[in-house]
């Protein structure tokens, strides 16, 4: 049985070296090195079939833009590892956030006291009206952050400002919307 063609880590540190150096090759060839093994790792770690081939990408990415932090203590793969690892923490959390039911009849429960369904459908009414009341920037702000759990600094680039005024925008919009609601 053939033994799998295991690369010295100093070969890496060689290509990693290369491409600081701006051989871009160098960096194709260790993520031609790494990928599939990497994503193996991160499909048995639980990472949803349909999301491994983008963490796998924002791994890369992470790795990429911190090399120069890369010391050679252990063998390439093994940081990448662990930064794919933290990839799939943080994937973990923003989806976490992100489970987000839709307000529409089919999943409203119809079991419980009508009364309190009365007060619900109310409360939405509000809040949808609400929501239109808020400035443009303050909406679009509130409804990435609560309704698609983005970050601030995701939220800042969608919309071409900075985490700090997004940050602000939906302080704003959370306060006018519980005044609006009451």
């Amino acid at each position: 049985m053939a033994q799998p063609h295991m690369v010295p880590a100093a070969h890496d540190t060689a290509l990693i070296a290369a491409w600081q150096a701006g051989d871009e090759q160098a960096a194709a060839e260790l993520v031609r090195r790494h990928a599939r093994p990497l994503a193996r790792f991160l499909a048995s770690a639980g990472a949803p079939d349909s999301d491994v081939d983008d963490l796998v990408q924002e791994t890369f990415i992470r790795a990429f833009r911190s090399v120069d932090r890369f010391r050679g203590q252990c063998q390439f793969r093994t940081w990448l590892l662990t930064i794919g690892g933290n990839v799939l923490k943080d994937f973990g959390r923003r989806a976490a956030r992100r489970k987000v039911l839709p307000l529409d009849e089919a999943v409203r429960d119809v079991t419980g006291d009508p009364h309190e369904h009365a007060e619900a459908r109310e409360a939405e009414a509000m809040l949808a009206a609400g929501l239109q009341q808020l400035p443009r920037l303050q909406r679009e702000v509130f409804l990435l952050r609560a309704q698609q759990g983005l970050e601030y600094a995701e939220i800042a680039a969608a919309l071409a400002t900075t985490p700090g005024a997004a940050r602000v925008h939906y302080h704003h919009a959370v306060r006018r919307l519980k005044e609006i609601v009451k």
